[in-house]
């Protein structure tokens, strides 16, 4: 199925978590992330039991630091 990763179209497995997808971007940090879907913010504690559908749209957010 496919999903817009920010704003990127991805090929991912049907059934496929948040948590899930991170391990298809292993570029991505381990820590330091805010993750929106379809517009709204998933909280880290449902990344897990989230499932993913066609056509989603997922906004990865990364924490940087500075003033």
């Amino acid at each position: 199925m496919e999903v817009t990763v920010n704003q990127k179209t991805l090929e991912i497995p049907e059934h496929c978590s948040i948590e899930e997808l991170f391990l298809l971007l292993p570029q991505l940090p381990a820590k330091g992330i805010a993750v929106a879907l379809n517009h709204n913010l998933v909280s880290k504690a449902e990344w897990s039991a989230h499932l993913l559908r066609s056509g989603d749209k997922v906004m990865i957010i990364k924490a940087t630091q500075g003033g």
